[in-house]
């Protein structure tokens, strides 16, 4: 699964939980999450989205901000929606999600569960992603 194959992938299956996800499906995503805030962040300090008074301490917010934040938002849930996935390819619950809120060591078990080949065959989460046949090339 390609770049472009795994962003359309995720946008396609905004909200859903079930089924499993191919590990080229997560890390390609989080590469196009980081990429967006990346630009994100360079339109925000481009623009003065976010400025602080040094001599009263107070923050304003732009309107560049407030764009930015929503864009993060609506980005946060097909991030949750494909890591449950990538786990359940590893045949974990989805709820293993969570140990990612616990302080230091959670993200790291998080890490090693998604890095971890999924199980082979299927499980009881669905169909191998990686069983899906290829398409057949068109006849000439």
């Amino acid at each position: 699964m390609g770049f472009g194959d795994a962003v359309k992938s995720v946008f396609s299956k905004y909200a859903t939980f079930s089924g499993r996800a191919r590990r080229s499906e997560l890390w390609f995503w989080a590469l196009f999450v980081a990429l967006v805030a990346v630009a994100l962040s360079i339109l925000v300090n481009t623009t003065d989205g976010l400025t602080v008074d040094m001599t009263t301490m107070a923050i304003s917010y732009g309107a560049t901000y407030w764009i930015a934040s929503l864009v993060n938002l609506a980005l946060l849930l097909p991030g949750i929606a494909v890591t449950v996935r990538r786990l359940h390819d590893t045949d974990r619950s989805g709820f293993w999600w969570f140990i990612g809120l616990v302080p230091l060591a959670g993200p790291i078990v998080l890490l090693v569960f998604t890095v971890q080949d999924g199980t082979p065959g299927d499980n009881r989460f669905g169909t191998s992603p990686k069983a899906v046949a290829a398409p057949v090339p068109a006849a000439v």
